[in-house]
C-alpha cells in the first residue's frame, strides 16, 4: 500500500496558474517563467495563442469549458490532471484570470490532494481589474463605493439558477453577457435607480475588446450582441468623470 507521502515523491507537480484577463503580457513574471518550465500544460478554451507561445516545450491539452458551449467536464479534467501528474514532473493548469475566483480550483485541488499529489497556486489578474484599468473606472470611490461584490449567475448541476444578488456599492457579474438583462431586471424590482450607471466588458485587455455603457433601464431594454466572454459591472462608482 501507497501512503500519501510516497506517492509525492513518485509525481509531479501540478502549478494550478492564472493566466490573467486575456493579453498575455498580464500574466505574472513567476507564471509566465513556470509556463517556459512545465512539461505539459492542461489550458482554458479563453487562453490566446499568445500565451501558449510562452510554451514551446510543453504538450498542450485543451481542456476548455465555456458555459452554453459543448466543452470538457470538470470530472474528466479531474482525471486528466492526476494522470498527467504521474507521467510529467512539472504539470500546469492554464486557466482564465484567476484560478481561485469562479474557477472551479476546489474541485481540482480536491482530486489532486485526494491522490497525494503536491499543488501549487500561481495567482493571476481577475477580469474584474483588468476591466476597471481598462475602463479607467475604480471600483471604489470614496464617499460613493466602500463595498464590492463579485458573482456569477452560472450554477451547477441540481442548483436553483435564480441566486441571490448581493447587497453592495458596486457590482461585479463575472460570465454575465446572457443574463446581463435578466440581472438588471432583477436590481430594478429590489428598487436600485433606472439611472445606476452599467459597463460591459467584452473581450477585457485583448485587441478585440469592447466597452459599452450603459444605465441601468437601458440594459434592461437589450444588450448588444456579444460574441466573447462579458463581464458587467454595476455601480454609481462607474460614472463618467466630469
Amino acid at each position: 500500500m501507497t501512503s500519501s507521502s510516497t506517492a509525492q515523491k513518485t509525481t509531479g507537480k501540478v502549478i494550478l496558474l492564472g493566466a490573467g484577463p486575456g493579453a498575455a503580457d498580464l500574466i505574472t513574471v513567476r507564471g509566465a517563467r513556470l509556463l517556459s518550465q512545465a512539461d505539459v500544460v492542461l489550458h482554458d478554451a479563453l487562453v490566446t495563442e499568445e500565451m501558449l507561445a510562452l510554451c514551446p516545450q510543453a504538450e498542450k491539452i485543451l481542456v476548455g469549458k465555456r458555459s452554453g458551449q459543448r466543452s470538457t467536464a470538470q470530472a474528466v479534467i479531474n482525471e486528466k490532471l492526476v494522470e498527467c501528474a504521474r507521467k510529467y514532473k512539472l504539470v500546469v493548469r492554464l486557466k482564465g484570470g484567476d484560478p481561485m475566483m469562479f474557477g472551479r480550483a476546489d474541485e481540482e485541488l480536491r482530486a489532486l490532494e485526494a491522490e497525494g499529489i503536491e499543488v501549487e497556486i500561481v495567482p493571476g489578474v481577475t477580469a474584474a481589474l483588468a476591466a476597471a484599468a481598462s475602463s479607467k473606472q475604480p471600483l471604489t470611490k470614496r464617499g460613493i463605493a466602500r463595498s464590492v461584490a463579485f458573482f456569477t449567475s452560472a450554477t451547477a448541476p441540481g442548483h436553483p439558477e435564480e441566486t441571490t444578488l448581493p447587497d453592495c456599492d458596486t457590482l461585479i457579474q463575472y460570465m454575465g453577457g446572457r443574463e446581463a438583462i435578466t440581472t438588471a431586471q432583477r436590481l430594478l424590482a429590489q428598487g436600485r435607480a433606472p439611472t445606476l450607471p452599467v459597463l460591459v466588458i467584452e473581450n477585457c485587455s485583448r485587441a478585440n475588446e469592447r466597452i459599452l455603457r450603459f444605465n441601468l433601464g437601458e440594459l434592461e431594454k437589450g444588450l448588444a450582441d456579444c460574441h466573447g466572454p462579458v463581464l458587467v459591472m454595476f455601480g454609481e462608482a462607474l460614472a463618467p468623470r466630469k
